[in-house]
């Protein structure tokens, strides 16, 4: 019998039976603490720890400012040299609080909070879907993906494409070059890591000309992964590079990634 009184399903019903067994053998914990505790209240947790990114703040590089200083404003190193990339945006501040929260997503492959990741980059960046092409994921190196098993900005570009409408485009850009980590490096030796290490595909290189792409990555701390990206994609014909990342290193110094 497929449907019961009241139109619950017996499959909804032991699926539903089967979701409490596990949280009982393996209960919800926060992915900001670590400790048990209910669904509702892990979500309460979770987000009231998070400092959430918007306007006012640089127009190319998204660095957020204390005050509205008015349209069009940069920051001071944009104001020296402004980015490849046309403008970035990010969901949340990266801090001692969200750290956590992001590096089990990006490492540790939990996706509970992937449906309100993507809702605030979509918020973040609303002033960037007009005209856009495609949603572009950093790519991995095919070692690095081999030991991870899956791409995070991957997983956050589908997500956000579902908030957006917009085509997720994965096989346009291709990492070349295994880099090794960029955590613990300078800004300039972040640079010179990812230096060389991005390019189109040759069987997407007509899909670049002229098109209009968003980057979509996890972490912004320097800005070099994604500038090395806007830097292929532009040479490759690309009229416009935005980028939205998950979460952005306010002081590249303060937190180790």
């Amino acid at each position: 019998m497929e449907f019961l009184e009241g139109g619950k399903s017996v499959k909804r019903i032991l699926r539903g039976a089967g979701e409490r067994a596990l949280d009982i053998v393996f209960p919800p914990r926060s992915l900001i603490t670590g400790k048990v505790a209910s669904q509702d209240s892990v979500e309460a947790e979770l987000w009231s720890h998070i400092n959430f990114l918007d306007e006012p703040c640089c127009e190319a590089c998204g660095f957020p400012f204390d005050y509205d200083l008015g349209r069009g404003v940069l920051c001071g190193r944009c104001e020296i040299k402004r980015p490849t990339y046309d403008r970035a945006r990010s969901a949340f501040k990266y801090d001692n609080d969200s750290r956590r929260l992001v590096l089990s997503f990006k490492h540790g492959g939990r996706q509970e909070g992937l449906s309100v990741f993507a809702q605030h980059m979509k918020r973040a960046g609303r002033s960037l879907f007009e005209g856009c092409d495609a949603l572009l994921p950093v790519p991995l190196h095919p070692s690095r993906l081999r030991a991870r098993r899956y791409n995070q900005s991957l997983i956050l570009a589908r997500a956000l494409s579902k908030q957006t409408g917009i085509a997720v485009a994965p096989d346009i850009l291709q990492r070349v070059k295994a880099t090794s980590s960029q955590g613990g490096k300078s800004y300039s030796g972040r640079k010179r890591n990812v230096s060389g290490a991005f390019a189109v595909r040759a069987s997407a290189k007509n899909r670049v000309k002229g098109k209009a792409f968003i980057l979509i990555d996890d972490v912004y701390t320097t800005g070099s992964t994604l500038e090395a990206c806007a830097k292929t994609l532009k040479r490759a014909g690309a009229a416009r590079v935005d980028t939205i990342t998950l979460a952005r290193v306010a002081n590249p110094q303060s937190v180790p990634t």
